[in-house]
């Protein structure tokens, strides 16, 4: 085994891989299929392209996310470390300029020395394989690789659909009928960081009726569609019941309208995409529905009647392996402990947590060459509560999972709510200080 690791993807979970492998001094080949051959849901071919929300949600510790950057800050992340540079106001919230965010990646790859990257298709694994491999082709993996994956790992894939939200430009919002606020007045900017479209009763209920009867997509390849839970498409969200989105993505609490000093009844918020804010984001309005009935709809809300829409939301297919039957708790393979696997493929969900998966693989895989020890953080961490999850062969039916709460252990102390978090919080930070150290 010589001093060089090949890393397969240049999302998220690669680029973080391959810059950890690069810190340590390992040579890396980096290979990207795009431009040569695009996905679905890409648009360039730039690394780590953000092809869903710009945002990595909460950079408050009080949140689970907000400890998971917190941790990947404190081991050296290339992703946190682009997103801080390049955020954009969002409230509480890490949103980046997707733009300059992947711009950031991609030339911090191309000038590191240790890094060789090739612009083709990863379609045949070697055998044997002698040097280590990072499988970080992401959830939109070519299906010349899947094959090979399905080989190695002697199973196929799972599945599931994720849909993106619409787009509208900045100046095609009609300003005079919606008003900037963050929730509970927690925001960069002093007017608010979201631009905030309110929808009273009798509109409310009238979007409802529109959202169910509006026409969707057909998905041809599989009869039986799986959404992940915290990215259903909204029309779906609206046939579950007519106050589903009221209490989901358009609920209104902690927003007062400064023309009304009321709360509205529902809002749609618009969430800046880039940092000069000519582009927003429908923030959890991602959908399926046919182009122009996403225009007949949408247009339909306070404020976006003359809407200029720069991209429409779609879906696509997401897919990930079967990880806790096939990896160890340090993503490698249990067959073949030279294969890792990294990002949502292993069945994390979330920018922020592929991001981690990828960043644990580089750092295994540096270890793993030099020969040092392979440890992970323990389960008392973000980063090792994730892997334990997603290792865990107790589960009975394995579904991709954000960082949350509940993956935690839990406390020894009796405390409330917000007690409880703090001390996870704070646990959990000592914790990664223990194993950075």
């Amino acid at each position: 085994m010589n001093n060089k690791v090949t890393v397969i993807g240049g999302g998220l979970a690669g680029c973080e891989a391959s810059y950890q492998l690069a810190r340590n001094k390992i040579n890396v080949d980096l290979y990207e299929m795009r431009p040569t051959k695009q996905t679905p849901a890409h648009c360039t071919e730039m690394f780590g392209e953000l092809v869903c929300s710009n945002s990595l949600k909460s950079n408050y510790l009080e949140n689970a996310s907000g400890i998971l950057k917190e941790e990947m800050r404190k081991l050296g992340s290339l992703i946190i470390e682009s997103a801080d540079k390049n955020s954009v106001a969002a409230g509480k919230a890490l949103a980046v300029d997707r733009i300059k965010f992947s711009n950031h990646l991609t030339k911090t790859l191309e000038q590191n020395p240790y890094i060789t990257i090739k612009r083709k298709e990863f379609d045949k694994l070697p055998e044997p394989i002698n040097n280590p491999i990072i499988i970080a082709s992401g959830p939109l993996t070519s299906d010349s690789l899947s094959k090979e994956i399905s080989k190695i790992t002697c199973s196929d894939y799972l599945y599931f659909y994720d849909a993106i939200s619409p787009i509208i430009e900045a100046e095609s919002i009609n300003f005079n009928d919606v008003f900037l606020a963050s929730r509970y007045d927690k925001g960069q900017d002093e007017l608010g960081d979201y631009i905030n479209c309110p929808v009273e009763k009798e509109d409310y209920y009238r979007l409802i009726d529109d959202l169910v009867r509006a026409d969707s997509i057909e998905v041809k390849e599989f009869d039986d569609v799986k959404y992940f839970e915290s990215c259903l498409p909204v029309e779906v969200i609206a046939k579950r019941g007519r106050e589903s989105l009221r209490f989901g993505p358009m609920k209104s609490k902690g927003l007062t309208d400064p023309k009304t000093s009321k709360r509205p009844y529902s809002v749609v918020q618009l969430r800046k995409e880039n940092s000069s804010g000519s582009m927003y984001n429908m923030v959890g309005f991602q959908t399926r529905l046919k182009y122009s009935e996403q225009k007949r709809v949408f247009s339909s809300i306070s404020g976006l009647e003359n809407a200029e829409f720069l991209r429409y939301g779609s879906m696509h297919r997401n897919t990930f392996i079967n990880s806790p039957r096939l990896l160890k708790s340090t993503l490698q393979l249990k067959d073949n402990p030279r294969v890792f696997f990294a990002g949502q493929i292993v069945g994390v969900e979330g920018y922020v947590e592929s991001a981690a998966m990828g960043l644990v693989a580089g750092i295994n895989a540096a270890n793993l060459v030099v020969g040092r020890e392979i440890k992970t953080p323990c389960k008392q961490t973000s980063i090792g509560s994730l892997l334990k999850y997603i290792t865990d062969q107790s589960l009975k039916e394995f579904q991709p999972m954000n960082i949350n709460f509940g993956l935690y252990p839990d406390v020894e102390i009796k405390c409330t709510k917000s007690e409880k978090r703090g001390y996870i919080a704070d646990r959990a930070l000592a914790k990664i200080t223990e194993f950075v150290d």
